[in-house]
Parts: C-alpha cells; structure tokens; sequence
C-alpha cells in the first residue's frame, strides 16, 4: 500500500463485516488510525490482532445519544464513513409500517447522528471527508422487491448532497458510493435462506453485466479514494460501482 491515508483518523460504521470491514481494514493498509464500530462487538473482535491501527467499538447507530457520545470522544474525524445498514427485501404492499420505520432508522437516521456528531470538528479544522454507502436500488436505478431499502437509500443520496452543498466551501467533503450487488455476509445470508438458494444466487449474478459480483475489497478501493486528498475536487458526487448492473 502506498499510504494514501497515513496520519488521517476514520471512524467507520458497520465494521463487523461485509463492506464495512473491508473498509476499516483498506483504511488501516493506507496508514489510517481507524475506529471500526459494529452493533455486535463479537464480529469486531480479530480486528484488532490484524492491525493495531484499529480500535474495535460497540455502538449501535440507531442510538442517537451513543452516537454523539462516542464519535464525540474519537473526534477530531478527519474521514467518516456510514457503512451500516440493513436490507428489507418486499415490494411496498409487502412492507409493514415496522420495515419501512427501521429501513430508515438504520439506513438513513443512522447517518444523521454520525455526521452531526463528527461536522462540527470537521468544521473547526476546516477538513475532512464524509462517505455515505448507498445502493443504486436508489435514486439510480428501481430494483425489485427492495422497495423500503431503495427508498431509503435514495435518501442517503439527498442527505450526501444536502451536506456536500451547506459545507461546499467549509473544507468538508461528502460523496456517495453506490455499491451493485456485492458478495457479503449479508448477501450469503440472504441466498442460504431462498428456497432455491442456487437459483436465487444465478439470479443475483445474472443482473449484472461483468457476470459476476461485487467483492467488498473492490468497495472499499473506491471508498479510499473518496476518503482520501486524490479527491480534494469530489463532493457532493454519487460513484457508481456496480460491474455494469445500471448500464
């Protein structure tokens, strides 16, 4: 690695697996003093034996008092990222009002409490970096049966350009990353529990034009670059990457 973060401090969310870890140990290879939080303190727990540059916390985001309190003490941030999430799958008619709330509390609110809590020392300082995970089952594109899951992250989208634009000439950047399907955890869990797990994982690949999934290692690359001063000039931009899936 080439140590494009070295000396930069990052506080990422959703560290316990799938994209966020791939994250928070991309950051740790590129120099960073990384704080990996994840809401289950056991999937954090080998993270600290591969990089002492990493410092494994407990913190669920939905808490909005947790938030403030713990990035409050690991800031001055100069990086950011909301990687937490959680993906209802159902049309909207197959929705409960009980999906459709915690969508949002965990992809969208989630985000409110950790930009709040770490701006106002980006601001101070006059720098830093905020990286919002989305989807393109947003804005970018419909994708079906993900109908509380694309309308919250098509949220996330609004939120990135709403503080890309308030805090343009404050030093402080915020963009979104906008993954395609990508083989996590999460993603496995969800094929093991079709009926058809085989047909259902022929499916996921099939929508995607390079016939085959992400990986999260290829997320995080993208979101090193987002984070780091390569980017100085990107705010309040949506970076696809998706292997053609919204061609």
């Amino acid at each position: 690695m080439s140590g494009r973060l070295r000396g930069l401090t990052a506080f990422v969310t959703g560290a316990g697996q799938g994209i966020g870890r791939a994250v928070a140990l991309a950051f740790a290879a590129e120099g960073a003093q990384v704080f990996a939080a994840s809401r289950t303190a056991a999937k954090l727990a080998d993270l600290r034996t591969i990089s002492r540059s990493i410092t494994p916390i407990a913190l669920d985001v939905t808490d909005g008092e947790a938030v403030a309190r713990i990035v409050g003490d690991a800031s001055p941030l100069d990086i950011l990222v909301n990687c937490a999430g959680w993906v209802h799958g159902g049309t909207l008619l197959e929705t409960s009002a009980a999906d459709w709330a915690r969508s949002f509390d965990q992809n969208v609110t989630s985000m409110f409490h950790t930009i709040k809590a770490a701006l106002p020392g980006m601001l101070e300082r006059r720098s830093g970096s905020i990286v919002n995970v989305a989807s393109v089952a947003s804005s970018i594109t419909g994708v079906a049966g993900r109908a509380a899951y694309g309308a919250s992250k098509a949220a996330v989208i609004g939120l990135t350009k709403a503080v890309a634009r308030d805090h343009v000439a404050d030093g402080v950047r915020c963009n979104a990353l906008c993954p395609g399907t990508t083989l996590s955890p999460s993603l496995e869990e969800r094929i093991r529990s079709a009926p058809d797990p085989e047909a259902r994982r022929r499916e996921f690949v099939a929508r995607q034009a390079m016939g085959r999934l992400g990986t999260p290692e290829e997320m995080a690359a993208a979101a090193v670059y987002l984070a780091s001063p390569e980017s100085a000039f990107t705010t309040g931009t949506v970076m696809v990457v998706d292997g053609g899936q919204t061609l």
